[in-house]
C-alpha cells in the first residue's frame, strides 16, 4: 500500500517545528492587516456605510443593485449580523489582496514563461480541486486557530482564478499589437505594464471577481477554526439543529455576496 498521507504528515509536521518563527511573524502580520481592515469597517457606522455602499453600486452596477444593497444590508442590521458582516467582509477582502498579490505576478510569469506554466497551472489544478476542508489541516498548525489560518485557507482556495485569468488575458493580447510595440523600441518592461496588462485588464478584473466569490464560499468552512464573522451563524445553526439561526446567516451570506458580486462586475465593465 503507497501511504502517500504520512509523507505528507512528516513534511507538515517538520515545518510546523522547524519553521515556528517564520509563522509567527506571518501570523502576527496578517492578523494585524485582518484585524486593523475590521476595526475600520466596524468603527464606520452603519448609517454611513450602507448608503455609501449603495452610492458606490449606483455607480457601478445600476439602480437595481443600488436598491437591493441599501434593502439587503438594513435587513442584516435588522436582523442583528452587522458586527458578523463586517468580520466577513473583513476577512474575505484581506484574503482577496493577498491572492491578489500572490496571483497577479504568478499569472504574469506562467503568460510569459512556458516552464512556469507548465508547473504552475497543474499546482493550480490542484489548489482549486482539492477538498477546502484538507486546507484547515495545516492551516491550524501553522497558525492554531481564529481569522488567520481561515485567511490563510482562503487564499489557497481562492487564488486559481486569478492566476487563470490573468495568465489567460495577457496571452490573449492580439501578436500584431505586441509585435508593433516592439518594433517601436518598447522594452519587455513597457510592454507588460503599458500594453499586456491594460488590454488584459478586463479579464484580470473578472478573475478578481471570481476570487472574491471564492473566498465568501469558504465563510461557513473557516468558521470551523473560530475564523468567526457569518460563518459563525451558520455554523451555530449547523452544529445546534437551530434551523431559525442557520437561514438568517444563510440569507445574510447571500445577500452579501450578491452586493460584492454586482459591484466587482460593475468594475468590470466599466473598464
Amino acid at each position: 500500500m503507497i501511504n502517500i498521507g504520512k509523507y505528507i504528515e512528516i513534511v507538515i509536521n517538520w515545518m510546523t517545528e522547524h519553521w515556528a518563527h517564520f509563522f509567527d511573524v506571518i501570523n502576527n502580520i496578517i492578523g494585524g492587516f485582518i484585524e486593523t481592515f475590521q476595526h475600520g469597517l466596524l468603527w464606520i457606522p452603519f448609517y454611513i456605510m450602507i448608503p455609501a455602499l449603495a452610492v458606490l453600486a449606483w455607480y457601478k452596477a445600476g439602480k437595481g443593485t443600488a436598491v437591493l444593497t441599501l434593502l439587503g444590508l438594513f435587513l442584516i442590521y435588522g436582523m442583528g449580523f452587522w458586527e458578523q458582516t463586517m468580520q466577513t467582509v473583513a476577512l474575505v477582502l484581506s484574503s482577496t489582496v493577498i491572492a491578489l498579490i500572490l496571483g497577479v505576478p504568478l499569472g504574469i510569469w506562467t503568460a510569459q514563461n512556458r516552464i512556469a506554466a507548465k508547473i504552475i497551472r497543474p499546482v493550480m489544478d490542484l489548489m482549486q480541486t482539492m477538498p477546502a476542508f484538507v486546507y484547515l489541516i495545516p492551516a491550524v498548525l501553522f497558525f492554531g486557530l481564529g481569522p488567520v489560518p481561515g485567511a490563510f485557507a482562503t487564499v489557497i482556495f481562492a487564488m486559481p482564478p486569478v492566476v487563470r485569468l490573468t495568465d489567460l488575458g495577457i496571452r490573449q493580447v492580439p501578436e500584431d499589437i505586441v509585435e508593433a510595440t516592439r518594433s517601436f523600441g518598447a522594452t519587455s518592461r513597457q510592454l507588460l505594464f503599458k500594453v499586456q496588462l491594460p488590454l488584459a485588464l478586463p479579464t484580470i478584473m473578472t478573475g478578481v471577481n471570481q476570487t472574491i466569490m471564492m473566498a465568501l464560499s469558504m465563510v461557513v468552512i473557516a468558521a470551523m477554526i473560530s475564523a468567526g464573522g457569518l460563518g459563525e451563524i451558520v455554523l451555530k445553526g449547523i452544529t445546534q439543529m437551530k434551523i431559525g439561526l442557520g437561514f438568517e446567516g444563510g440569507i445574510a451570506v447571500v445577500i452579501l455576496a450578491i452586493v460584492l458580486d454586482r459591484i466587482t462586475q460593475g468594475f468590470v465593465r466599466k473598464k
